[in-house]
């Protein structure tokens, strides 16, 4: 596969190994609309060509002689047969139509009502979140972790796309909405994944040197966190072993993939954690040197969440250098798509770029010549980290179905018990189960729990931060119907550091 060329008046429009700091940039409208082209478009691609491989590796990595399918046609045939693959790209659409509603200084309220209330399914950060708003604990406290377990998985890092395609050159000001966006779902490492991602679209429009985005992008984020240390090392590996992703890809996973919060990650190989994924992102982009597809590839078999970082990594060489001069073996299926409503959403692809474009104006300033915006140095944002002083210490699994209640006995200062609402008979989806929790025989908490599954509370029960000791925790349940039960399947105990 041929490597990208970049257009002459890209090079002359951008810098190659320096970024601007202090300079007003400006791009012609052709070219900066072949840009936002390129990075809409190469997510999509991105995300279509990891599909198949999504969470089908582990915590291990994809071999090269292990295929990965492709045809002229596959992003259509994916797009009309499994249109729910695209939560990448139609998350980004939840919030960028409140903005077209709106405006850019949209209150938060605005797009975690929208994102809340959407018809599509949703998991991890984004269902707790959800879940939180829709029981009113409205945004920042929906993803902060004390009451989000996933605060610091993917979510925000696969949404935050669309925030630096908005702002070019202006790291800080996309920094200030993720600040908005990104706590309605997810903090601390959770929260960062989509900082940075921004920060790299941002830079992308000005600097085409592959290498100094990806390390200037990481002065966003504050030293002294899982994240930035999880990016440092990335880059610190690659200059060490810089034909060798797969050397790189092991120190890196070595070193952190141990997730703490998602309960489902915890002492298991699958791992929806924003550091390592974003990882993964990275070492797709450095390894992969400007090439399409073997950016795509490095980050798809780096594995895990295999169709979201090939997706960005795809999206950040679109915005570099735009739409033009991605090779055509790749555009093929997206030309036939590109006038089809994305799922969920009232806009197409081409209808995405030309939204990008006419938001993009209310941040930048139009001039005869062109598009001008002045290009920020990145400042690290606040210092936040989830999971303060608490580390796993049990994952014990449960398989307790009940339709009273259930005693927990366990050893530690935080506790998650995973399960849900299960039919029992022949029921409809209608029942919404009332839960109260005990600690030691008192109350902590009573909540409801329905099992509609756009709806629903994605783990039974968290706590965190209770005095450490022996306690016993018991659910009880208040509404009990002979078609339904609650089925408790496993459960992660936390205790001091």
């Amino acid at each position: 596969m041929k490597r990208i060329l970049i257009p002459l008046l890209l090079l002359l429009a951008a810098c190659t190994a320096k970024v601007p700091y202090g300079e007003t940039v400006t791009l012609d409208r052709a070219t900066l609309m072949d840009k936002i082209r390129g990075g809409w478009y190469g997510q999509t691609i991105g995300c279509t060509y990891g599909g198949p491989t999504e969470f089908k590796y582990k915590g291990g990595l994809i071999m090269d002689e292990i295929p990965i399918p492709w045809y002229d046609d596959y992003i259509y045939d994916t797009y009309i047969e499994d249109p729910g693959l695209y939560d990448d790209v139609y998350m980004d659409l939840t919030f960028l139509e409140t903005m077209l509603k709106d405006g850019l200084d949209a209150p938060v309220e605005a797009y975690a009502n929208a994102f809340a209330n959407a018809d599509y399914k949703l998991w991890h950060a984004n269902q707790a979140a959800r879940y939180n708003i829709l029981n009113g604990r409205g945004a920042p406290e929906s993803g902060f972790w004390k009451y989000n377990p996933h605060a610091d998985d993917i979510d925000f890092q696969i949404e935050a796309d669309f925030i630096g395609m908005l702002y070019p050159g202006q790291v800080n000001k996309a920094s200030e909405l993720s600040d908005r966006i990104g706590h309605i779902m997810n903090y601390g490492d959770g929260w960062y994944g989509g900082v940075y991602i921004g920060a790299l679209y941002c830079l992308a429009y000005v600097c085409t040197d592959i290498p100094t985005i990806v390390s200037e992008a990481l002065k966003a984020i504050p030293e002294g966190t899982k994240f930035h240390s999880t990016i440092a090392d990335v880059i610190k590996y690659w200059k060490k072993y810089p034909n060798d992703w797969k050397q790189c890809w092991f120190e890196v996973t070595n070193r952190h993939a141990n997730d703490v919060g998602c309960p489902e990650g915890v002492w298991n190989g699958f791992n929806i954690d924003a550091t390592i994924n974003s990882a993964f992102v990275v070492i797709g982009l450095l390894y992969g040197e400007g090439d399409f597809l073997k950016t795509m590839d490095i980050a798809t078999r780096c594995g895990n969440d295999s169709d979201c970082n090939p997706a960005s990594a795809a999206g950040v060489l679109g915005v570099m250098y735009g739409y033009d001069a991605i090779p055509d073996v790749w555009k093929k299926g997206a030309e036939r798509i590109k006038d089809i409503p994305f799922p969920y959403t009232s806009l197409s692809l081409e209808q995405v770029c030309q939204a990008n474009y006419d938001l993009l104006l209310q941040s930048c300033q139009q001039k005869a010549d062109g598009i001008s915006f002045a290009v920020e140095a990145p400042l690290p944002v606040r210092y936040e980290q989830s999971f303060d002083g608490v580390k796993p210490v049990e994952k014990r699994v449960l398989k307790k179905a009940f339709t009273t209640s259930v005693d927990l006995p366990f050893q530690g200062n935080s506790i998650v018990v995973e399960g849900s609402v299960r039919k029992t008979g022949h029921a409809d989806d209608s029942y919404v189960a009332s839960v109260t929790a005990l600690l030691d025989g008192q109350e902590v908490e009573s909540f409801l729990m329905p099992i509609d599954y756009i709806k629903r509370k994605y783990e039974i029960f968290s706590a965190y931060g209770f005095a450490s000791g022996a306690h016993t925790l018991t659910l009880r349940l208040n509404n009990p119907h002979p078609d339904y039960e609650l089925y408790a399947s496993e459960m992660v105990v936390y205790d001091e550091e």
